[in-house]
């Protein structure tokens, strides 16, 4: 939790602008006053009670001449959900098929420009790159 606290209080990065929703009503508003009335939206949808190892089926470039507004559930007591937007976002939905047919529906977005970014990222670490490459 103080984890999530400390990530609320930072700056953030030149060009973006971020916010902590708490509802799915303030997460709604927050990308409508940034994307205007017309939005779509995507989530994952998956079977996560066991682990499995999937195969992308498909992927899909979701085109738009918006920015992106995207928004990652945080570590906390209740529902916190971090979202952003920049204008260097793609997303894409990814069609998964795992062991015994299981199936998964994945959001995923491309950060097109990270040298603003903290070298320590964890997304740097896990993708084993560094700031100022396409993630």
């Amino acid at each position: 939790m103080k984890k999530t606290i400390q990530e609320c209080e930072h700056a953030g990065i030149k060009g973006e602008e971020k916010f902590r929703a708490t509802s799915l009503e303030s997460m709604i508003d927050f990308s409508t006053s940034n994307l205007g009335e017309e939005v779509t939206t995507l989530s994952t949808a998956a079977d996560i009670s066991e682990r499995k190892l999937y195969r992308i089926k498909a992927v899909m470039k979701k085109p738009s001449e918006k920015a992106v507004v995207v928004c990652h559930q945080q570590e906390y007591a209740y529902a916190v959900f971090y979202c952003h937007k920049t204008d260097t976002t793609v997303a894409y939905e990814v069609s998964l098929v795992g062991a015994g047919r299981a199936k998964a529906d994945a959001v995923t977005v491309c950060h097109r420009d990270t040298a603003q970014w903290n070298p320590k990222h964890l997304a740097f670490q896990v993708l084993k790159s560094y700031s100022g490459t396409d993630i």
